[in-house]
């Protein structure tokens, strides 16, 4: 799972204005320092005993993502009210995908001038 979590850290900091520390006891990725939009639990977390990650997600999204893969995609605790996605890490999810996931996640929280630039060359 280290490599995993090593390709979800590659992509978060490749994002504009992003850092990484820990929150609640796991590696956590903030815009500006501030606003989370992702989280990983390499080894889970309360009863969602496998490896997984937590992002933000643009709205509807996270059901849609549900709806369209369950054994992939749920609904993660305390965030996924907010329209938050969870993403199984043992389902055989590709780096491209989840990579996707996690800019969608960026963009949903980050400011205007932020998301801007991911769209410049």
């Amino acid at each position: 799972m280290t490599d995993i979590v090593a390709a979800i850290r590659r992509t978060c900091l490749a994002l504009p204005e992003v850092t990484e520390r820990l929150s609640h006891g796991t590696p956590t990725w903030f815009v500006r320092g501030r606003t989370s939009f992702a989280s990983v639990w390499p080894d889970g977390h309360h009863r969602d005993e496998f490896p997984h990650l937590w992002c933000a997600a643009p709205a509807g999204a996270a059901v849609e993502l549900v709806a369209v893969d369950p054994r992939t995609f749920f609904r993660p605790p305390y965030v996924g009210h907010r329209g938050w996605i969870g993403v199984r890490l043992d389902t055989g999810i590709g780096e491209a995908e989840l990579a996707e996931v996690i800019r969608d996640g960026y963009r949903s929280v980050a400011p205007p001038a932020l998301r801007a630039r991911l769209d410049q060359p």
